[in-house]
């Protein structure tokens, strides 16, 4: 039993000491911020970020491609478009995207106060997120 007792306890040890060291790794990334040495608050940067944004609005610099589908006429290839142009500065830079046909124009303009321009994000802009928002 004091064995079976002491596996346990170091059990604990180790994860313990890698939660702490996970940490670290999660602060880096920007997954969540370390407030104290002891205690930690978890702040998922992507909700926060989506807290941000005004309600039915699209944010040209982080809303995935599938956020794009509310538009009709948006959802694959105008989204697409949109998402490889970015950052942009404010929303009447969308209009500036090479290669828009005369339709994509006037459906981006038809719809300009539906779009808002914020920083970009890391943790909705990381590796494809923004093409495969793992939502499935």
């Amino acid at each position: 039993m004091k064995r079976f007792l002491g596996i346990i306890a170091a059990l604990f040890l180790v994860i313990g000491s890698w939660g702490f060291a996970g940490a670290a790794q999660a602060n880096e990334m920007g997954l969540f911020t370390v407030q104290s040495p002891m205690v930690l608050a978890r702040v998922n940067t992507a909700d926060a970020k989506r807290k941000e944004l005004i309600r039915g609005k699209l944010d040209l610099n982080n809303s995935d491609v599938r956020e794009f589908r509310q538009l009709r006429g948006f959802y694959p290839n105008l989204a697409s478009k949109i998402i490889q142009n970015a950052p942009y500065e404010n929303v009447e830079d969308v209009l500036n995207i090479p290669g828009l046909s005369d339709s994509q124009i006037e459906r981006l303009q038809a719809n300009m106060d539906k779009f808002i321009v914020t920083d970009v994000a890391a943790s909705m802009n990381a590796g494809g997120d923004r093409y495969n928002p793992g939502l499935y």
